[in-house]
């Protein structure tokens, strides 16, 4: 096993950022979604703090990312963390860089007195899924996501009540 450190990202990482954004783009094989800038992350993560993220180094290089933000839970009365993206390069699968990520995420969420900490993992993704459920993650199979795209943010926000 080589050496894991894991450390919070600062603006510096925003084109680091992008790269594991692609790279995961890329594996979910939606890389034609992709529109982040170097300069949109800069600004929404580090100027805007509208997200975080954790930076993965195994033996000194640049080995996977965490990007988070709090949700809120009205039943548990209680911030959450919501898991945006987990990525470790593939080459680095295995070695325990992304157990070590989900360990500082946890520590973070209990730190901050968050009541959970929630992802999505796409259906097929069945050897992320294996990886949650060894961790203790439960998958909620009675939820049904839901999204509403920016191009149709307008048409919902103008839409006649009644």
């Amino acid at each position: 096993m080589g050496n894991i450190f894991i450390r919070e990202a600062v603006s510096g990482d925003a084109e680091l950022l992008l790269e594991f954004v692609r790279a995961l783009a890329e594996y979910e094989h939606l890389e034609d979604q992709v529109e982040a800038t170097v300069e949109g992350l800069r600004q929404t993560i580090f100027t805007d703090k509208r997200a975080d993220a954790l930076i993965a180094e195994y033996d000194g290089q640049a080995a996977g990312f965490a990007l988070f933000f709090h949700n809120y839970s009205t039943f548990k009365g209680k911030p959450g963390l919501y898991l945006e993206d987990l990525f470790v390069k593939p080459e680095l699968r295995g070695k325990g860089v992304g157990r070590a990520l989900l360990r500082n995420l946890a520590a973070l969420a209990a730190r901050r007195g968050c009541g959970r900490l929630e992802w999505a993992c796409l259906d097929w993704n069945t050897p992320s899924i294996a990886f949650y459920k060894s961790i203790g993650a439960i998958p909620l199979s009675d939820w049904t996501m839901f999204r509403v795209t920016e191009e149709k943010l307008s048409a919902l926000a103008k839409l006649t009540i009644g």
